[in-house]
């Protein structure tokens, strides 16, 4: 039985426990515990990551009582805790998702340019959502510079909206074709990068000005989905506000305990349930699964708040040193309420 003073000084997010009220003040000044942070539907106990609370309920040392619950209520693809075994068969069935079909993919190989990007200058209801996805072959004299040969682009309702080989500004030295199915023949009369990176920069801002992108929210801008955007925007010459770009390498949640990226392939393994990547790989697959894995993130219930992130100006004293005093004299659960998080949760896109 835990005495009440170490009840105290226990974190009434993650648990830790500290030997002094200072030390659980200056745990959560730097934990940013949240209400967008997954948490385990038994012991309600707030976890980094995805990952984490995997571990937490299913890895090599799990809490036991949480694991028991979960292995008979627990849904393996999206964590969370059912009511009933009958309720968890009906809602897995619904969270394990199916692969594209082969046969499009196949038929999308042949395919040079489709073309449907329009700058509607924002006359659609709500931000517009669209997933990008590229794939390289190689240039300089080893092969090994990642020249982009191949983009696709869809949007919420998987639906190709722009898909085109691309032709690089310098030759290519190694097509990759185990993986990327590229043939010379396909590139020769390919739409130029230049012509490929003006479409889509223009697509993507939708008739807004770069220097006016400033929200997700109430401006004509699209928000851009993808893994590792960084990479893509890059090998397009395309520039992009980082505040548009929801990058399922980089979302906290979806990262590993280590806080490094997970593969797209484990991804959408663990989390929707089916295999990407075997063999020949295609961008349209590779957007249909960022596409899903964002709506499921964005699709997470969590409680509203006014103020949402600790880069709020209004949050900004939250844990001030100022405050040490007052932050000491407040429940665990009084310094949880004011905590808030440190990145973007993708849920606030619906908000």
């Amino acid at each position: 039985m835990e005495s009440a003073e170490s009840l105290r000084n226990k974190c009434a997010a993650c648990f830790r426990q500290f030997n002094r009220m200072e030390h659980l003040v200056d745990h959560m000044r730097v934990s940013y515990h949240s209400v967008h942070e997954p948490t385990c539907g038994v012991c309600k106990k707030h976890c980094r990551s995805f990952e984490s609370l995997r571990e937490h309920l299913i890895g090599p040392l799990p809490k036991q009582e949480c694991k028991s619950v979960f292995n008979i209520r627990g849904c393996r693809f999206c964590l969370a805790i059912l009511d009933s075994p009958y309720a968890l068969r009906i809602h897995q069935d619904r969270c394990q998702l199916s692969g594209v079909n082969y046969g499009i993919l196949a038929r999308l190989a042949n395919i040079g340019l489709r073309d449907s990007l329009t700058i509607d200058n924002g006359y659609s209801r709500g931000s517009q959502v669209v997933a990008l996805a590229c794939k390289m072959v190689g240039g300089g004299s080893d092969g090994s510079l990642d020249l982009c040969a191949r983009v696709c682009l869809i949007d919420e309702n998987e639906n190709i909206i722009f898909h085109t080989y691309v032709k690089p500004q310098i030759p290519v030295t190694n097509y990759r074709y185990e993986s990327t199915g590229i043939r010379p023949e396909y590139l020769r009369d390919a739409m130029p990068l230049r012509q490929v990176q003006k479409r889509i920069q223009d697509f993507l801002c939708n008739g807004e000005a770069m220097w006016k992108i400033r929200s997700p929210k109430g401006g004509r801008a699209r928000i851009l989905v993808g893994h590792g955007l960084d990479h893509d925007l890059d090998r397009l010459q395309v520039e992009y506000p980082a505040i548009m770009i929801r990058d399922t390498a980089k979302y906290p949640p979806l990262m590993k305990t280590s806080k490094l990226s997970n593969s797209l392939k484990y991804l959408t393994q663990a989390y929707l349930g089916y295999d990407i990547q075997s063999g020949i790989q295609d961008p349209y697959e590779d957007c249909v699964a960022t596409m899903r894995l964002y709506l499921r993130m964005r699709n997470q219930y969590h409680r509203r708040e006014d103020y949402p992130l600790a880069a709020d100006p209004q949050n900004r004293n939250n844990f001030a040193s100022w405050r040490q005093n007052e932050l000491e004299r407040m429940s665990p659960e009084e310094m949880l309420a004011i905590s808030r998080s440190d990145y973007y949760c993708w849920c606030l896109d619906s908000a």
